[in-house]
């Protein structure tokens, strides 16, 4: 394996580096636009690192000069040229790719493994010449109203850059585009993809910032409105928010870290520059989620103690509905007590026996009305003194 060249001496640039990765991503294509979108159309169909070889190009000058169609390819062209870099971008590579990778550009074993097992936590890592970056991407879904991470493996080294994707974001096709179109910025090296590539990551931030602020607005609506739902969707936004400060979080003491190690590694002044300001906006954003998880907490918390509220209202009209139905109750049982009084004595001087004593007596009608009525006005005395009527 050829000795790695020596990194590129910085020159000063004409154009900014900021505008060079900012504006509207134009689709990559597959007929030969720079892009890490569509898998370049390999020339032996056999190549076992043909499939998730997104693209890869060679530059020098901040120009490409060539784009081979495999590793091998690429391999074998970065060896010929004088003062090239190689800008590698894979997405969901196989574990052989990742070795023949290793093999060429010496990268460290425990970084390979982590580009292999992905799920790691945004972490930089400094390997000798080589720094390894991993990073965690957003985008907002509008159909679902979630958010998607994507998480993006990054080596860097001497000459050469290899992204590893695992998921859709972010879309590293315009950073390449954008650097292409801007060759003061991307002859300053590695380093300078390094930092678009962040750029690129954290102002992925942005839109997702914006959805979930217009989220929690309509959760907010849905809260005070009494929707059922909410509670759910008060939890759901909140997993995404924790994952939201997993990936934003650990970026600031990266980006800090970097920034520390300006004058040991000779990093240009412009690009010192644009890195601090590639901070700000990781703080900023950072403290915007905290700010949205706690405004989630808060509004989990007025939501239960609505939720409480209106089950205390329907609780308090139920009672009163049994109340009032336990006082109508009260009053039919009353008039059906004080009905029955002349009803039993009516029935048992109906009966038609020869010897019952009052059939031959001559005060036994008005003894029978005097007797239901007494019966009857004392009924309705004792339950009026309870109440019931």
């Amino acid at each position: 394996m050829a000795e790695r060249r020596a990194r590129p001496a910085p020159t000063t640039r004409k154009h900014g580096w900021r505008r060079a990765t900012q504006g509207d991503a134009a689709p990559a294509t597959g007929n030969g636009n720079p892009g890490d979108v569509t898998p370049a159309a390999p020339t032996d169909a056999t190549a076992p690192d043909a499939a998730s070889v997104v693209e890869a190009a060679l530059y020098r000058d901040g120009v490409r000069v060539a784009t081979p169609a495999s590793l091998s390819d690429t391999f074998r062209e970065l060896r010929e040229q004088q003062d090239g870099m190689a800008w590698i971008g894979l997405a969901r590579p196989t574990e052989a790719e990742l070795l023949t990778l290793a093999a060429e550009f010496d990268l460290h074993e425990l970084a390979v493994e982590d580009a292999m097992e992905a799920h790691q936590r945004p972490k930089l890592e400094r390997y000798g010449e080589t720094l390894f970056v991993v990073l965690r991407a957003a985008r907002y879904l509008d159909a679902p109203e979630e958010v998607d991470f994507g998480e993006l493996h990054v080596f860097v080294g001497p000459d050469f850059v290899i992204t590893v994707r695992h998921g859709a974001a972010p879309d590293l096709s315009a950073v390449r585009r954008r650097m292409e179109e801007t060759p003061d910025l991307l002859k300053l090296g590695p380093e300078a993809v390094l930092y678009a590539i962040l750029d690129a990551v954290v102002d992925g931030y942005a839109p997702v910032v914006a959805g979930v602020q217009n989220d929690i607005d309509e959760i907010e609506t849905d809260v005070f409105g009494g929707d059922p739902k909410a509670s759910r969707r008060i939890y759901e936004l909140s997993r995404e928010m924790v994952e939201f400060q997993r990936a934003t979080r650990p970026l600031v003491s990266m980006l800090h870290a970097l920034m520390a190690g300006f004058a040991k590694y000779g990093t240009d002044e412009e690009l010192q520059r644009y890195l601090r300001d590639v901070a700000d906006h990781v703080t900023h954003t950072s403290e915007r989620v905290d700010g949205f998880r706690q405004a989630l907490t808060d509004i989990l918390t007025v939501n239960a103690t609505l939720v409480t509220q209106q089950q205390n209202a329907e609780m308090r009209a139920l009672a009163e509905a049994g109340f009032e139905q336990n006082e109508e109750i009260k009053k039919i049982s009353s008039w059906a007590a004080i009905l029955f009084a002349p009803t039993l004595v009516g029935t048992i001087y109906g009966m038609n026996f020869e010897t019952m004593p009052e059939l031959k007596w001559a005060a036994g009608y008005p003894f029978a009305i005097l007797l239901m009525a007494v019966v009857c006005v004392s009924l309705y005395f004792i339950f009026k003194r309870r109440d019931w009527l």
